[in-house]
């Protein structure tokens, strides 16, 4: 109680240091727009900078990327309403070109190598399944926990009808590479990505109706068992009762490739369409359309519904929202797509295991969500992308350039999780409402959503 009472400059220094950000934030919120543009300006000039250090084609790529932004207001009248564009599309061009130029960017201080087609591919689908819990988490605030349980739903789904899982019954239809005297059930994979969406949607429709009457941390400990269930099942499903429906625990192997036409993406045509290039567009397509979609959806009325739920579930419902239809179309939406990203992993990896998902999978996709900015589908793919690097190849060169640079022996990947957790937890502290948030959600965090108290006590004296 003293302590409190003490002059800012006399107290702890753990207590000086803990309202800094708070001391930014009300400084921002103090400045008028044109001293937030100078201060825009010098923090991006800064980012810049730090970029050069880390790799100058990526600092050449996010310069590029603001220019475009600064100069959009500039454009003729005539071509204003095609200015938001531009971004996206030269976005689109560079990613969809980088499997012939990544080999000579070099490497990345402290990162390491750029990702290589297999890294990436895995970044796609992560995107995909954050996008799709961006759905629950930041359009209608639904804590979910056990959103693995979906992505255990598609790989299972394309592992049954594209494999010789059930090798007494025989029936090919559009499989590409796939020999005709080989046993079991052997169907397009493209069409296997639509059917383990709907089916993924339909479990979460059934999942959802008893339990998204629940509200806070009982729905969030209710996915959480979710989550936990599906797992058990996929671990223990090679004996119900007689019927081997999931293999247990050494999985089903192999997994039907996808094709198109007579090109098979597990052996590719030529040196053009390789292996790896092709699953690498193959993933760049789904993330498209999730991102359309999600884009689509918050426009949408159901979209709107979505974020008045978020907002204050009680005036949702006295304005007619219809609360537990919008949920579980929340709910069975977000399943959708992490189905569609589980088939088509399992579909890349050719194979799927129980031990796939776990409980961590579920936390990381939420990481993601939460560190590029829950409600903006731009962050979450951010944050995906980020994280799922981290995960696949930068924890590692991080950990080579941190040993050699020290001296030390420390295999920094043991601790990937307490690392993203204290990313979570810096996030939080210093930016809570996400690296590229929303403007909704930036406006609920930083303008206040509370009541003005009739007086003002600040100044009064115990």
């Amino acid at each position: 109680m003293a302590e409190s009472r003490l002059p800012e400059y006399s107290q702890p220094w753990y207590k000086r240091w803990a309202g800094m950000p708070g001391e930014w934030r009300s400084r921002w919120r103090g400045m008028d727009r044109k001293q937030r543009f100078k201060v825009d300006i010098v923090l991006r000039a800064a980012l810049i900078v730090f970029l050069l250090w880390v790799s100058w084609p990526l600092a050449l790529f996010v310069a590029g990327l603001i220019v475009i932004q600064y100069g959009e207001p500039y454009l003729p009248a005539r071509l204003q309403p095609y200015g938001r564009f531009l971004t996206p599309t030269v976005v689109v061009i560079v990613v969809l070109l980088y499997p012939f130029y990544y080999a000579s960017l070099g490497s990345m201080n402290i990162l390491g190598d750029y990702p290589v087609l297999g890294t990436m591919v895995v970044m796609g689908v992560y995107a995909m399944m954050a996008v799709g819990l961006n759905i629950v988490v930041g359009y209608a605030g639904l804590l979910d926990l056990g959103y693995v349980a979906f992505y255990a739903m598609g790989a299972y789904t394309v592992a049954w009808f594209a494999s010789v899982q059930f090798a007494n019954h025989k029936l090919h239809f559009g499989a590409v590479g796939v020999g005709a005297n080989t046993p079991g059930i052997h169907i397009s994979v493209w069409l296997l990505l639509l059917l383990a969406g709907l089916l993924t949607g339909v479990v979460g429709i059934l999942i959802g109706l008893p339990t998204l009457r629940l509200r806070g941390d009982y729905l969030a400990i209710v996915t959480l068992g979710f989550g936990e269930i599906l797992p058990q099942i996929a671990r223990n499903g090679d004996d119900l009762g007689g019927f081997n429906l999931t293999n247990g625990p050494n999985g089903i192997t192999p997994i039907d490739p996808p094709g198109i036409g007579h090109v098979n993406f597990l052996t590719g045509s030529g040196s053009f369409w390789t292996s790896e290039r092709l699953f690498f567009w193959g993933v760049l397509l789904l993330v498209a359309i999730t991102i359309f979609s999600s884009l689509r959806l918050r426009d949408s009325r159901l979209g709107r519904a979505w974020i008045a739920i978020r907002e204050d579930e009680t005036a949702a419902a006295a304005m007619g929202v219809p609360l537990m239809r919008t949920k579980t179309w929340a709910y069975a939406t977000g399943a959708f797509f992490g189905g569609v990203a589980g088939a088509y992993f399992a579909s890349f990896k050719q194979s799927t295991f129980p031990g796939d998902f776990s409980f961590n999978i579920s936390a990381f996709i939420l990481s993601m969500v939460i560190l590029g900015g829950m409600g903006n589908v731009w962050g979450v793919v951010f944050g995906a992308a980020f994280l799922a690097f981290l995960n696949q190849q930068g924890l590692a060169d991080i950990g080579h350039w941190f040993n050699d640079t020290f001296g030390t022996n420390l295999d920094v990947p043991k601790y990937q999780f307490g690392i993203y957790g204290l990313i979570i937890v810096l996030t939080m502290l210093i930016r809570p409402e996400g690296l590229i948030p929303s403007a909704r959600r930036r406006a609920e965090l930083h303008e206040g959503v509370h009541d003005t108290p009739l007086y003002d006590m600040r100044g009064a004296v115990e």
